[in-house]
């Protein structure tokens, strides 16, 4: 047998007309395989990872009572899923949706526009999609902290840690790991610090030595005024 013959596919020698190049042009055509669309479940999972970790959030409440929303000179009475009391901006009204549902959704012409949502009440309403709860480099940095959410921290590192950041303010990632002498992981035992609400890692960001880490404000009053 020739040595194009033991080279080619079989499905080529049935038709000797057509080259391998030509079926390799048909397969770029076709172009990359799409990403499966991400379930509305993992994004509401996504939205929570991010309220947990982002220091600004003071309180969340899961489907908070109808609201009328106006965009223009329409208004219409909607229930948000989420409301966020934050820092910077208390009450704010949330959906999160799938992309498989934006097309649904009342206020999808505002959400492609940019256009603003407020409710009667002053309180602003936006969407949260797979779009922004999964850009990067923010979800690789909240999934890399999650992970590390079943770390033990010792009394001792813990608190090492902490006077740390109360000492500096703002300390490096690689810094606050070396205080946990306990841990197999240092840097897994801040970010665990991180999950409880302790510390404010900046997820803007990737995981570097130098990450940013400062601590939280306390939950709870503090005896001493620290």
């Amino acid at each position: 047998m020739s040595t194009p013959a033991l080279l080619d596919p079989p499905a080529l020698l049935d038709r000797p007309g057509q080259r391998r190049g030509a079926v390799r042009g048909a397969a770029a055509r076709r172009g990359p395989a799409l990403a499966p669309a991400v379930p509305r479940p993992a994004l509401v999972a996504d939205f929570l990872a991010l309220a947990t970790l982002d220091p600004a959030v003071e309180r969340l409440r899961a489907a908070p009572a109808p609201v009328r929303l106006t965009l223009g000179d329409t208004t219409l009475e909607h229930a948000a899923d989420f409301e966020q009391w934050r820092t910077d901006e208390p009450g704010l009204l949330i959906d999160v949706v799938a992309e498989a549902d934006l097309g649904r959704h009342p206020f999808r012409t505002a959400y492609v526009a940019g256009e603003p949502v407020m409710a009667e009440d002053g309180r602003r309403f936006v969407i949260e999609s797979a779009a922004t709860l999964r850009a990067e480099p923010r979800i690789s940095t909240v999934r890399l902290i999650m992970a590390c959410r079943r770390t033990t921290v010792s009394a001792g590192d813990r608190v090492r840690i902490l006077h740390h950041l109360d000492e500096c303010g703002t300390g490096r990632l690689v810094e606050c790991a070396a205080m946990a002498i306990n841990a197999q992981d240092g840097v897994a035992a801040v970010l665990a610090l991180a999950v409880e609400g302790l510390v404010a890692v900046d997820v803007s960001r990737p995981i570097l030595p130098e990450t940013p880490v400062r601590r939280r404000v306390l939950p709870y009053p503090d005896p001493f005024g620290f």
